[in-house]
C-alpha cells in the first residue's frame, strides 16, 4: 500500500464513519506498488451500511468527493457487490488490501 494512504489512515477512518462505509479497500496500482504519483488515480472497494439503502447513488458521490478531496486527486470508486464481471473481479480480488472496517 502507497504511503499517500498510510499516512491518512485516520483521516479516511473518519470519512467512512461518516459516510456509513462497512469496509474500504484499495486495489490496482496503489495497492501493489505500481503507482505513478503524477499520473495515477486511487482504486477503492466499498461497501456500505444498509442504513444508507436509499440514499446509496448519493453516499458515493459524496465519499468519492470527500476522498479526492483527501487526496487531491482522482478517485474511482467501485461497490463490490456490484462487481459482476469475473475476470475483473479476480483482477481486484489479486491486489486488494483492507484499509477501513467498522
Amino acid at each position: 500500500m502507497i504511503p499517500l494512504i498510510q499516512n491518512h489512515t485516520d483521516d479516511i477512518a473518519e470519512i467512512c464513519r461518516r459516510h456509513h462505509v462497512k469496509r474500504l479497500e484499495v486495489f490496482g496500482s496503489a495497492a501493489v506498488g505500481d503507482f505513478n504519483p503524477q499520473t495515477s488515480d486511487i482504486d477503492f472497494l466499498v461497501d456500505f451500511d444498509e442504513a444508507v439503502a436509499g440514499r446509496r447513488f448519493q453516499t458515493r458521490l459524496e465519499l468519492t468527493d470527500a476522498l479526492q478531496t483527501l487526496f487531491g486527486r482522482h478517485v474511482d470508486l467501485v461497490v463490490y457487490k456490484n462487481v459482476v464481471n469475473p475476470y475483473f473481479r479476480r483482477s481486484v480480488d489479486a491486489t486488494k488490501e483492507p484499509i477501513y472496517e467498522a
